[in-house]
């Protein structure tokens, strides 16, 4: 379980085809501190389990079924990743439960800048509709965000300067 606040990015250096699926070697010095292997680590959202660790890496393997559901499908060296750690009992609860099991892939639509915040609008897929509401809480690669409107096949969200700042949704 974790609470969709980004606790670091990672860079992905190195995506290993590996069986059906794919090997992903992170540079995440700041979470891999005190990380073990088994360790369950939200990937951009993604809940995946930690195969192998140095001071400065982590190790992922992600089969074809969460390569086609989530956006780490389309991840490359050289992208960012929004990292964090699962719950433990008696963690202090700051964002959203968040499981880390991703129901589907939406598009940015539109994406408008006023000075330092953003409101983004998302496009998804009509199946997911009855599950996002106005004011619903939803996470976005990684991020415990609050839905401020929603449609049958569109959401928006604002994001504040923080935001942007430490997470990938900056980009």
């Amino acid at each position: 379980m974790f609470t969709g606040l980004v606790e670091a990015k990672g860079l992905l250096e190195r995506r290993i085809p590996e069986g059906p699926g794919a090997r992903f070697v992170i540079r995440a010095s700041e979470v891999a501190d005190g990380a073990a292997i088994g360790d369950s680590i939200a990937i951009s959202g993604c809940c995946l389990t930690v195969v192998a660790l140095d001071a400065e890496r982590l190790e992922f393997q992600a089969g074809s079924e969460t390569l086609s559901r989530t956006n780490l499908g389309e991840r490359r060296e050289g992208d960012e990743l929004n990292l964090e750690r699962s719950l433990r009992v008696g963690d202090r609860m700051g964002g959203h439960f968040v499981t880390g099991h991703v129901d589907g892939l939406g598009q940015v639509a539109q994406r408008i800048d006023d000075a330092d915040w953003s409101t983004i609008r998302f496009s998804f897929p009509s199946r997911l509709a009855a599950e996002i509401a106005g004011k619903g809480s939803i996470t976005v690669d990684g991020v415990s965000l609050t839905v401020v409107e929603a449609t049958g096949d569109w959401f928006s969200v604002a994001l504040i300067p923080h935001t942007l700042a430490v997470t990938t949704l900056g980009r």
